[in-house]
């Protein structure tokens, strides 16, 4: 996975899970949302304690642990936005770094 070569130490490492399992804490309890761009790819509103994880490692990460949290966060965000999360435009890297306002792939 990209996400894994960014923390360079033991300690970074965890920090950085610790900072994706807050994620999911915070979108079990809707204090952060999931949400979907015109292109089809994802962001996190409200999460800020990220510890230098990006909302798509953090997405690649939820989804690979197959959580119930994300889960229910992408069927709330397909709902409410009328799109689908579309794995191309992820995985090309289409990303957002102020909570879905703008998008880029830089």
């Amino acid at each position: 996975m990209p996400c894994d070569s960014q923390a360079t130490t033991p300690q970074a490492r965890a920090r950085q899970q610790t900072a994706i399992k807050r994620l999911a804490a915070a979108l079990g309890n809707n204090e952060a949302q999931l949400v979907i761009g015109a292109a089809g790819s994802i962001a996190f509103k409200g999460w800020t304690e990220r510890e230098g994880v990006s909302d798509l490692c953090a997405y690649r990460r939820l989804a690979a642990a197959n959580s119930p949290t994300l889960r229910r966060a992408i069927m709330r965000a397909e709902a409410i936005s009328g799109r689908k999360i579309d794995q191309r435009s992820i995985a090309a890297g289409m990303h957002s770094h102020d909570g879905g306002q703008t998008w880029g792939d830089h």
